[in-house]
């Protein structure tokens, strides 16, 4: 249980180290958040695989593909349907009159909001992939899927400082916001934990829906993300180095 709390605390705590970067670094060059970003999406790919879909099989028995199929599915719906269901978020955000009189704070203000309650939102699944994978009892691919997700989630920490100050926000409560997303994540960790070890004969499904939102997010977000910018080729080799470094973990530490 301790382990599983420090982890908790380190996934979380990786999108607050992100956000106390993006306060140093205002402005992240393009060219080096795809890369890193790239490298955090071949990671994250790895652990799905590896650390969730893979087990989801293993734990499932002879027709477990059955059951780690519509686990997949499952779980990319799931943020599918979160991403249409995003609101608005003016009162966290605590933004004066200014903005009402100014619709194109407004839309600013929106756009940046939505992108980061979206971030919230996706840390929570992403918490309870890093949870449910203590269920297997393997701790290397338990730790494997919580590193995969706390190394995505320092550039994810830093990308949203500068739009949320850029917007009129505050830097104290730009801080709240962004420590609020990492501590959606902590939460998502322990439900995830608790929930396989009160039911674990849910485990072969929670650990498929669990690597279907991990792969959603990959597929959905931060593959676009580091190929709009014109450095798509070298975001490509950094996904390819993010998932060999796993392949060579799994390989010597799994």
């Amino acid at each position: 249980m301790q382990l599983v709390l420090l982890t908790a605390f380190g996934v979380g705590g990786a999108t607050v180290a992100g956000a106390l970067l993006g306060f140093l670094i205002k402005k992240v060059p393009h060219r080096f958040n795809d890369a890193v970003l790239g490298f955090a999406a071949g990671v994250m790919l790895a652990a799905a695989v590896l650390g969730l879909i893979l087990p989801s099989l293993e734990f499932g028995g002879a027709h477990g593909v059955w059951i780690t199929i519509p686990g997949v599915f499952c779980g990319a719906l799931f943020l599918n349907v979160i991403d249409r269901l995003v609101p608005h978020l003016h009162a966290l955000a605590g933004v004066g009159e200014d903005h009402e009189r100014h619709p194109d704070s407004v839309a600013q203000l929106n756009r940046v909001l939505l992108f980061v309650t979206a971030i919230a939102i996706h840390n929570l699944p992403e918490g309870v992939a890093a949870g449910v994978s203590f269920g297997t009892g393997n701790m290397g691919d338990a730790l494997t899927v919580a590193g995969g997700i706390a190394l995505q989630n320092i550039p994810e920490g830093m990308v949203i400082i500068a739009p949320m100050l850029a917007a009129g926000i505050s830097r104290r409560r730009t801080f709240l916001i962004a420590l609020s997303t990492g501590l959606v994540e902590v939460l998502g960790t322990l439900f995830g934990y608790f929930a396989v070890n009160v039911a674990a004969f849910i485990l072969p499904f929670a650990l498929a829906f669990a690597g279907g939102t991990m792969l959603y997010v990959v597929s959905d977000e931060m593959i676009p993300e580091t190929h709009a910018h014109g450095f798509e080729r070298g975001a490509t080799y950094a996904l390819l180095a993010g998932f060999c470094v796993m392949l060579l973990l799994e390989a010597y530490l799994g």
